[in-house]
């Protein structure tokens, strides 16, 4: 061929490969309109992921996206993105370069489809196509619908199979087509429906490590091929029905570390897991269980979580049990156990929790635990256990002898239950030195004499239970320092003397039972001022006449056995004498004048105070001497925040001020609440900024309280405080700004938005966390008294914060509390709406009595929360009941409630891994943890 014939061809061909690449589109273009479908899916979702996606960037470019050399799109990475809609696999599978999609944690849902068989290069689900899939992971994925289970037969590569909490159609048996599957190291089935029993080809996937199948509605005995997995280290089956006894052969497992069958009606005896040397974690709570514990457990070397309660277990506890490992917790709890308590759980320093009540131990609680400083909950009641005893629950036992001096140094104790035992002798002053007490129990034993005067130091002392014994004495006036008081229960004893006037100043204080003793004297006026539902003062000597407050047919029998006692309303008791009610009508009578003059001067004083406000408003803004102070590093000064407060940022009103949105220049957004004080007589007037700027008034209590918790709290959930504004005419304080308002708001106002459960949970563990720390993280702990959903608050991400902290209290080194007010705080704890929960019925009393039956239990579950999740939902509010107990003491601190919460967590769809079989190129692996868990309760 000549050159010049080359050039002619050279040229002709260029010529058409340029007019191809004109007329055709690109593999760019292609991979856009693919990746624009998968977009417009999810456009609901509230996330920023989708910004770069657009026709100016390269495809290359769009978050989340990842391309090979030649710019094809290799993976799809968009998991924690908060996305919801239905995924088209239709638009995914075309991108047939694509190895990898990684989209867990979201909320989508809808099924899943027959286009998945396009995605030959992908190794994630499904189908005949797939033959070279190794690894399919969507658990929590939010797919309903029947699952494909006859296209994995074909999947013979397949080693991890992950496919837990999802609401797949129920299955008519145990799928067949997984027993093929003998590659499987790894297979979590939990929470995705299956129905049947777990078959005897099982013993097939000689590979499992792990094996999960929770959560489900399985039947019958486990099968005895089961015992043929000889490598499995984690087995947990909990929450179905299995029956029957362990299988001969279960002890073959010997790589075991983690079991947990609880929650099914399994029977029999444990001697198959005699041979288990490597267990860790074992959970059999809550079946039939019988016979002895295994000797062999007390020699489980790694041992750490032992939960066999509600079984009918008999003999003594393995006296060697928990002294090897980092023994956590036990609980042993509603059985038929017998002897002594092992001594050594806690030798190692790390044990939190001991449960054995309901049982039959005996002997002395080991001296050993007084010592464990890790010791979260020691609760040995409903026994027969006697002599000394360390600190903690220990009722209905046979205990004696007194309380000792020593009591006084256990500094963190917050139970002390005693009761129903055989103790005797005084109580001993240094009890008041035990500052963390709540709740002290004492009832139904042989104490005397008086109670100690130092009791008054007691602040945080929540329960008083002292009836059946035999003090004496008079009742201390120091008791009614012991603000934190909601139950004081004295009766069954000799006490004398006057009912203390000091009783009268407890804000909290709900329910006052004086009865059968020897008191005397009148009733003191000043308990008028408790908002008291039990009172009973019945059987005593008292005399005179009872307040009016009190002289309801609700009260009535609290002052029957009291022949000095006298109404005018109550029928079972005298009327007063002429003389008492003459004095009462005279009383009656000034209070109301004094009342009707107070009226007039109140009308005279707004009356004029509108005058004055009228002239304020016609004169310009005063100018005033401001003070910042910055507990942040700052980019603003106070005139940008002062020219902002104008009634048209106005975005809410709280019940101690007024709250502003303010833009700065650079387009940051800042909150600014102006704190109410207490003599700011109008707060309407607040709506015009030059009022509320010139109104004279100085520091309120909740200003201090906000100013000293936030100044030096760092939380991620805990509002931000960047500074204060301060002046002769005003507080300021000025906060981050949270774009997506209260959570209220976001369920129940006109605001309102559709949230799915992993989205409410994390608001909720986010919260917890939050106050975890002001609890026990902060150098000087802060008790908020005001937590309800208004007063959590939601970035843009949907993360929680807390605040409002105006009636925070900053408790002192030493148990002391600073409080911002001497009355009860904030919004009055558990005050439901009567009409919707019944007459009489707060929200505690109506959801406990729907505990009845799992489906009146889910009435009280949101109805909007998908079905997969209503499980989840239903363990939260276990934890829920747990901390509204009535007895406070028996409420968990916020440092286990954080903990439960994390037993509850939803598991987390992970990163569905595609590893493509490249030849003697090698392949990339990446490992997949589906965070699959337990349920040990309490």
């Amino acid at each position: 061929m000549s050159v010049q014939c080359f050039r002619r061809w050279f040229t002709l061909l260029s010529f058409f490969l340029t007019l191809i690449m004109l007329v055709s589109p690109s593999k760019s273009d292609d991979q856009f309109q693919m990746l624009s479908k998968l977009k417009s899916a999810v456009q609901h979702s509230k996330t920023n992921v989708f910004a770069t996606w657009t026709q100016e960037n390269k495809v290359c470019s769009f978050t989340g996206i990842v391309c090979n050399k030649n710019g094809f799109v290799t993976e799809i990475n968009l998991p924690q993105q908060q996305l919801q809609g239905v995924l088209p696999f239709d638009a995914i599978c075309g991108l047939r370069s694509l190895e990898k999609i990684s989209m867990g944690s979201n909320l989508l849902h809808g099924g899943i489809t027959e286009d998945l068989k396009h995605c030959t290069s992908l190794q994630v689900p499904d189908l005949f196509t797939l033959q070279k899939l190794k690894v399919l992971s969507l658990n929590t994925s939010g797919f309903s619908g029947p699952f494909p289970w006859k296209s994995l037969e074909n999947l013979t590569n397949l080693a991890f199979l992950s496919l837990g909490d999802n609401s797949f159609d129920v299955t008519s048996s145990f799928p067949a087509e997984l027993l093929k599957l003998d590659k499987l190291y790894w297979l979590y089935l939990s929470n995705c429906s299956i129905k049947g029993q777990i078959p005897e080809g099982i013993s097939n996937l000689t590979l499992l490590e792990n094996l999960e199948l929770s959560d489900n509605q399985l039947f019958g005995e486990i099968p005895a091929g089961i015992g043929k997995l000889s490598k499995l280290w984690q087995l947990e089956l909990y929450n179905n029905s299995l029956t029957g006894k362990l299988p001969t052969g279960f002890g073959n497992l010997t790589s075991l570390v983690n079991f947990d069958a609880s929650q099914n009606r399994l029977e029999g005896e444990l001697v198959e897991l005699k041979p288990l040397k490597l267990l860790a974690s074992l959970h059999l709570f809550e079946n039939q269980f019988t016979g002895d514990i295994p000797e062999e457990f007390g020699e489980l070397k790694y041992l750490e979580e032992f939960s066999l309660y509600t079984n009918k277990l008999t003999g003594p506890l393995p006296q060697k049990l928990g002294s090897w490992a980092d023994f956590a917790y036990i609980d042993v709890s509603e059985n038929f156990l017998t002897g002594p308590i092992p001594p050594d759980m806690c030798k190692n320093g790390k044990m939190t929790d001991l449960l054995i009540l309901q049982n039959s131990f005996t002997g002395q609680v080991p001296e050993s635990y007084a010592n464990c400083k890790s010791l979260e909950r020691f609760r040995v009641s409903k026994n027969s256990l006697s002599g000394s005893i360390p600190a903690g629950d220990m009722g209905m036992n046979q205990f004696e002898g007194p309380v000792t001096p020593d009591i006084g140094n256990a500094k963190s104790l917050a139970l002390l239950n005693l009761a129903n035992n055989r103790f005797s002798g005084t109580l001993p002053s240094t009890i008041s030195q035990t500052s963390s007490l709540v709740s002290v129990q004492l009832s139904s034993n042989r104490f005397s004499g008086e109670i100690p005067s130092t009791i008054g130091e007691l602040k945080n002392l929540s329960s008083l239970y002292l009836t059946g014994n035999k003090f004496s004495g008079a009742i201390p006036d120091s008791l009614g320092l012991c603000a934190s008081l909601t139950d004081i229960n004295l009766s069954g004893n000799s006490f004398s003397g006057n009912i203390p006037e000091s009783l009268g100043s407890l804000p909290t204080l709900n329910s006052l039972n004086l009865s059968n003793n020897k008191l005397s004297g009148e009733i003191p006026v000043s308990l008028s001022r408790l908002k008291l539902s039990n009172l009973d003062l019945s059987n005593n000597q008292l005399s005179g006449p009872v307040p009016d407050s009190f002289s309801l047919e609700a009260f009535r029998e609290g002052f029957e056995g009291n022949p000095g006692l006298c109404s005018q309303n109550l029928k079972n008791l005298q009327p007063c004498s002429r003389n008492a009610r003459t004095s009462n009508q005279l009383r009656v009578f000034v209070s109301c004048i004094v009342a009707g003059l107070l009226v007039l001067v109140i009308f005279a004083g707004c009356f004029l105070f509108l005058k004055l406000r009228q002239n304020k408003l016609d004169h310009p803004l005063k100018q005033s001497s401001w003070n910042m102070k910055s507990f942040r590093i700052l980019s603003f000064n106070e005139s940008d925040v002062i020219d902002a407060i104008k009634s048209e940022n106005l975005i809410g009103k709280g019940g101690s001020g007024n709250v502003y949105k303010v833009v700065l220049d650079n387009g940051n957004e800042l909150a600014v609440k102006h704190i109410w004080t207490a003599n700011s007589i109008d707060r309407r007037s607040f709506r015009s900024s030059s009022a509320m700027l010139t109104k004279k008034n100085s520091r309120s209590p909740e200003y201090d309280a906000e100013v000293a918790t936030l100044s030096n709290v760092r939380h991620v959930n805990v509002v931000k405080l960047f500074c204060s504004i301060t002046s002769d005419d005003c507080n300021l304080l000025v906060y981050e700004y949270l774009p997506n308002g209260s959570l209220w708001d976001r369920l129940h106002s006109c605001h309102k938005v559709k949230m799915g459960w992993e989205l409410r949970y994390s608001i909720a563990a986010g919260a917890a966390k939050g106050l975890e720390y002001l609890h026990h993280g902060f150098d000087r702990p802060v008790i908020h008294r005001d937590v309800k959903s208004s007063n959590i608050l939601l970035d843009e991400e949907w993360k929680p914060r807390i605040a409002d902290f105006g009636l925070a209290k900053i408790v002192q080194a030493g148990g002391q509390g600073e409080w911002t007010n001497n009355v009860i705080a904030g919004t009055h704890g558990y005050i439901a709406p009567e009409p919707e929960f019944g007459e009489n019925k707060d929200i505690v009393c109506w959801v406990c009595s729907k505990l009845e039956s799992k489906e009146s239990v889910i009435e009280v579950v949101d109805s909007n929360i998908s079905e997969v999740f209503k499980g989840d939902a239903m363990k939260m509010l276990r934890i829920a009941i747990h901390c509204t107990s009535r007895i406070p003491a028996l409420r968990p601190s916020m440092r286990m409630v954080v903990h439960m919460l994390e037993e509850v967590e939803p598991l987390q769809l992970t990163d569905v891994v595609v590893v493509v079989d490249k030849g003697s190129a090698g392949c990339s692996k990446e490992m997949v943890n589906t965070g699959g868990k337990s349920d040990p309760s309490s």
